[in-house]
């Protein structure tokens, strides 16, 4: 049995994240993906870059020492190949070339600034269908901070999929306009109509929390009359009490309202009545694809 590790570090718009996998390669048999280790530091990129237009000095400092961490966490691990991704925040940053070539010089970790198309491609590289059933037809839902990406799923296969500006930090910040609602609003429906009996599939952290909020079992979905109670409970108080009642980190408790809304306005959309939370992302894409692309 031979072992690869492998790293995946994802730079989004709420936070900064490195995912460390073990893939078991058998004789014979498929490989088998692990994960080992789930850093995750909560740097809102996109509180600067959605508002004022570029990542600020304090966070480019932030940034570096976050790379630098990772660097080590890669080195202690054992970690041979890794690739390093940025969403929307570091897209639409007027600095983010400028960050890029410090954080090479600084760390010698390569950024790769991805946009919303990469993603999805990245993102489909996860066999998210194989603990739930190719043959359900699925409207796939990944919300982040700065983007949401929507994809439709018939058969195991991608047919249509769409990036909006739509993501968490954007709605706290009320940069999201009803044109963009309108907009999510005519893809969902015009891409769903004529699909019988479609699901959600929802990835990111925050459906991922709710999934254990809820105490629902593993390979279950959420039901639509759970996520909007939980919901309109979480309305209802205020961002001390969500802290403390739920157990949430001080950058959990605020953005999962708004993306609550978003699942709750994309099944609305599609007629959909379950959520089916896999817990994949883009750092588990970002994992497969070096694989497959060291082992081509």
């Amino acid at each position: 049995m031979k072992v690869k590790k492998l790293a995946a570090i994802d730079i989004g718009s709420n936070a900064i994240r490195i995912l460390i996998s073990n893939v078991f390669e058998l004789e014979g048999s498929q490989p088998i993906f692990m994960k080992s280790e789930m850093v995750r530091v909560p740097i809102r990129l996109g509180e600067d870059s959605f508002t004022v237009g570029e990542i600020s000095p304090k966070n480019i400092k932030r940034i570096i020492k976050a790379m630098k961490a990772f660097k080590l966490i890669m080195k202690i691990n054992g970690v041979k190949n890794y690739m390093a991704c940025a969403t929307s925040a570091l897209r639409e940053s007027n600095n983010s070339e400028e960050i890029v070539k410090k954080v090479k010089k600084k760390t010698g970790i390569k950024i790769e600034v991805i946009d919303g198309k990469r993603e999805a491609q990245i993102i489909s590289n996860t066999t998210i269908l194989d603990s739930i059933g190719q043959k359900k037809n699925f409207l796939y839902v990944d919300v982040g901070g700065g983007s949401s990406e929507f994809s439709i799923l018939q058969n195991g296969k991608r047919i249509a999929s769409k990036s909006f500006k739509l993501g968490t930090v954007r709605m706290l910040n009320e940069m999201v306009n009803d044109r963009v609602w309108l907009e999510i609003e005519k893809w969902i429906v015009t891409n769903t109509k004529n699909i019988d009996k479609i699901h959600l599939l929802g990835s990111g952290g925050n459906i991922n929390k709710l999934f254990k909020l809820s105490n629902t079992r593993e390979g279950k979905p959420l039901l639509f009359i759970t996520i909007n109670t939980f919901y309109q409970e979480l309305k209802k108080m205020s961002y001390e009490e969500r802290i403390l009642k739920y157990n949430l980190n001080l950058d959990r408790a605020d953005v999962i309202l708004p993306a609550l809304e978003i699942y709750l306005k994309a099944l609305k959309w599609s007629g959909a009545s379950k959520v089916y939370v896999p817990k994949i992302g883009l750092s588990d894409g970002m994992i497969k694809h070096m694989y497959k692309k060291h082992n081509a």
